[in-house]
């Protein structure tokens, strides 16, 4: 295979959500059925009209070390868990940045010059700006922290796993809203692909359940309000769902070429296939109602793929519970596949996790890696009433997870949408 077209293959997973702590209490989460949502309990919460989120499962300073912490925006600590444990998974040696004291995995190294980190936030160190902005109000300017820019940077998360691992092939941080952690993710395996590096670390991370985020998005009625039933809130496909639950947290994975995978007798959860890639051009905020734009991002996928429609038998969708965006990602996946969608074994994890914004194509990218790995498809909980326009359009996997196929090679996909327009839709297969 030529340098320019090299297999990409995911040889390490890590995460830290609202189910969990690690991918493995995180997956365990997924397929259980459980719900990270929780009442809010800070004192801010209380005049909000939205009262309920979905925070990280163990909070960072149960990991970090305190002082390292204080130098790292929340963003960036959650995304510094997640990649120090899909490093380790990898079979990597811990880097010299490493976040807890028994990382020391041993392992192989990696040839610096040919190592890469790309990690994404669709909105930053939005804590650390808004909070250093208290401090400048309160307490004056002498006491904001000189930490503050590199804290607040949106490429702070990215460059401190790129300094964890040592990469010098490229530190990169798309920014696309909610499609970020899924570009993140595209981006490097296009870096495999390209020959510019042989291992990239690569997800999506997110902490912005703040007052200033909540107010803003509960005001443009983007958000549910379903205060007395916060487990039930999120409820994608439902008839009665009024808006997304936000959640926190980081899925990272590390990407590798098949042939550097094999040199050192890695183990490969799933081929990443490619990507698609489009944009609406058509709202800055409301989805284009037919799904055409998320069309030709499946499209472009399959243009750009060697991905045999066939092979696809399960789907993590985007839907955030959201009237307008569930209906449209179904219509574009009928409009694509037809009569293949038929056979897809659609799971809506946000029912769950809530929706993680940036980490969000991250996160959803290790449950759908693991899917293939485990040959389960999670369910979609809180789906008392299906919407018929769901029903016509697409198997939704509800209430109970659900098996896939045992035999042969199977493919699945995971799609991530933003603000904007954006869309981006990967395509992961099984080995």
């Amino acid at each position: 295979m030529s340098p320019t077209n090299r297999t990409v293959v995911v040889t390490g997973i890590g995460a830290t959500t609202p189910l969990g702590g690690d991918a493995a209490s995180t997956w365990e989460g997924l397929v259980a059925g459980k719900s990270g949502v929780k009442v809010l309990e800070q004192e801010w919460a209380a005049d909000q009209a939205v009262r309920i989120a979905a925070p990280v499962a163990v909070e960072p300073l149960e990991v970090i070390p305190r002082p390292q912490a204080r130098k790292l925006d929340r963003s960036a600590q959650f995304a510094l868990i997640a990649a120090q444990e899909a490093w380790k998974d990898a079979g990597f040696e811990a880097g010299a940045g490493a976040v807890t004291s028994d990382a020391s995995a041993s392992g192989p190294s990696v040839d610096p010059d040919r190592l890469g980190a790309v990690i994404a936030s669709g909105i930053g160190g939005v804590t650390t700006l808004l909070d250093q902005y208290d401090v400048l109000k309160e307490k004056g300017v002498r006491r904001v922290s000189p930490h503050t820019v590199p804290m607040l940077m949106p490429n702070s998360p990215s460059a401190n796993v790129g300094l964890l691992v040592g990469a010098r092939a490229g530190v990169h941080t798309p920014v696309s809203a909610c499609a970020s952690g899924a570009e993140a993710i595209g981006y490097a395996i296009e870096m495999i692909r390209t020959g510019r590096a042989d291992v990239v670390v690569a997800g999506g991370t997110e902490a912005a359940i703040h007052p200033l985020p909540i107010a803003a998005f509960g005001n443009m009625m983007a958000m549910s309000k379903n205060n007395e039933n916060p487990q039930g809130a999120s409820r994608p496909y439902d008839v009665a769902r009024d808006g997304f639950v936000m959640g926190e947290g980081a899925g990272v994975i590390v990407l590798e070429s098949a042939e550097h995978a094999a040199k050192r007798g890695a183990r490969v959860y799933a081929e990443a296939v490619g990507q698609g890639i489009s944009s609406d051009g058509h709202d800055i905020v409301q989805p284009e109602p037919e799904g055409r734009g998320i069309a030709h991002a499946l499209q472009n996928l399959l243009d750009r793929t060697d991905l045999d429609p066939a092979e696809i038998v399960h789907v993590n969708a985007h839907a955030t519970s959201t009237p307008a965006g569930d209906i449209a990602e179904l219509k574009a996946l009928r409009k694509v596949f037809g009569d293949d969608a038929d056979h897809f074994a659609v799971s809506a994890t946000k029912s769950m996790t809530g929706h993680l914004l940036g980490g969000a194509g991250g996160v959803e990218t290790v449950a759908t890696v693991l899917a293939l790995y485990h040959r389960v498809a999670p369910p979609t909980i809180n789906v008392e009433n299906l919407d018929p326009e769901a029903e016509a359009n697409a198997d939704i996997v509800r209430g109970e997870a659900r098996k896939l196929p045992v035999e042969g090679r199977i493919a699945a996909l995971n799609d991530s949408f933003g603000f904007g327009g954006h869309n981006v839709v990967l395509a992961f297969r099984s080995v």
